[in-house]
């Protein structure tokens, strides 16, 4: 298994916390609750898995789901039992080894590490955990950055001026991106992400379809909204809101946009 120091330590001292409360995590978080409502049904037992502080993981059990949180990051997890506002399980725990018993999940969450590991290796064999733990037909939930989001960011900032290309340490980072999937984290940019693998949508649908997942959905998450100047503001206004939520559904299945949009999911059953 390749070492996360960088992925631990990065989630341990609390990126998640408010990131999907404000600009456009406010977007990915609206929409990717959209996304997974299609797949919930009953009473459903599920494991969100590499949650961060367990955003998906309260909302979830605040419409009675059964959910366990297992999140790499001790401090994360702490920090959701801190805030919970209703209860559910969280524990500490990586993705590639599911201290949890075969066919026991109704849904798995996959909505950060299969972008964390640069391995494939190591992605297979998260997938593989998420396919053991789920029952027959279980619904998997997965996450992916586009490999262009980095490129796409820098060219517009939601339409504010900036001189990321002119800066070549930038430029290095973006073309290992375009070229390979991998992100590296410049040590003059630390607020960036910490280390990940970019994918395409192809490359996402692939390696799920490889651990034996039979692919139902791909859907980008934001889509090409986020370009749009204030996004913030606009979304705090109804009509607007409305407006950019028809044009990212109206685009969601797209296949030619969908390597615009910074993230994208797909939900596949256990076959």
């Amino acid at each position: 298994m390749e070492r996360i120091d960088e992925v631990y330590e990065f989630y341990n001292n609390g990126a998640e916390i408010g990131r999907l409360e404000r600009g456009l995590g406010v977007v990915e978080f609206w929409r990717s609750k959209e996304i997974i409502s299609r797949y919930l049904n009953g009473k459903m037992k599920i494991y969100d898995i590499g949650g961060g502080i367990g955003k998906y993981a309260e909302w979830l059990a605040s419409m009675g789901h059964e959910v366990t949180l297992i999140e790499l990051a001790p401090t994360a997890v702490d920090y959701a039992k801190e805030h919970m506002t209703v209860p559910y399980e969280a524990e500490v725990g990586d993705a590639r080894k599911i201290d949890k018993p075969d066919n026991s999940a109704d849904m798995v969450l996959l909505m950060g590490p299969l972008y964390h590991l640069m391995s494939k290796e190591d992605r297979l064999t998260v997938l593989s955990e998420a396919y053991r733990v789920l029952k027959d037909n279980g619904i998997l939930i997965a996450a992916g950055i586009s490999k262009f989001s980095s490129a796409t960011w820098a060219l517009t900032v939601y339409g504010t001026a900036n001189e990321f290309i002119s800066d070549d340490i930038y430029m290095d980072m973006i073309m290992r991106e375009m070229e390979t999937g991998e992100h590296i984290r410049p040590k003059e940019y630390p607020y960036f992400i910490s280390n990940a693998y970019f994918h395409t949508i192809d490359g996402l649908r692939d390696e799920i379809s490889e651990a034996g997942f039979k692919v139902t959905e791909s859907a980008a998450v934001e889509g090409c909204s986020w370009i749009t100047p204030d996004i913030a503001e606009k979304w705090k206004d109804d009509d607007k809101r409305e407006r950019l939520l028809k044009i990212i559904r109206t685009t969601e299945h797209e296949e030619s946009m969908m390597g615009i949009s910074p993230h994208f999911i797909i939900s596949a059953t256990k076959a």
